[in-house]
């Protein structure tokens, strides 16, 4: 009953929702669906207004906030900055991602035997951030080779 709730309230929104053409190429990057494409796209914005993709994926909060000098740790950075409905939705995606595609899984795989599984995801996430600056800004298709190879 639950999904059925959920299924309605999606077609809802996407009735009354104001698409920008970007929207279909962001649908191309691995995980992101319609709901998480108009959060990603309203939440985003326009891509003119960040200097690079490292400036939009630290807005997305998928880089460490910390500061290093002379290779020890001297202080967590305000690691609030940024857009949290973001962060939330690269991490969606990147779950989705290594669910459904064997290259994000075998990305995954490699990084969380080195580290831990949440690492893992918000590399994955980090990935898939970088992927959908460069789909929106340059308004190209996610091309997987570039992010995965």
């Amino acid at each position: 009953m639950l999904n059925e709730q959920t299924r309605c309230l999606e077609k809802a929104v996407l009735k009354k929702a104001r698409l920008k053409e970007e929207f279909q190429l962001l649908l191309t990057v691995w995980g992101i669906g319609e709901i998480l494409g108009m959060t990603i796209m309203y939440e985003a914005g326009d891509m003119s207004r960040f200097a690079g993709v490292g400036n939009f994926v630290s807005y997305c909060r998928c880089v460490d906030a910390k500061r290093l000098s002379n290779g020890k740790k001297k202080a967590d950075n305000n690691g609030k900055n940024g857009n949290k409905y973001l962060a939330w939705a690269f991490v969606e995606a990147a779950h989705y991602a290594v669910h459904y595609y064997p290259e994000a899984k075998s990305f995954y795989d490699r990084k969380a035997a080195k580290t831990k599984a949440v690492v893992a995801i918000k590399a994955i996430a980090h990935k898939l951030a970088r992927a959908a600056y460069h789909v929106l800004h340059d308004r190209q298709p996610f091309d997987p080779k570039k992010a995965f190879s």
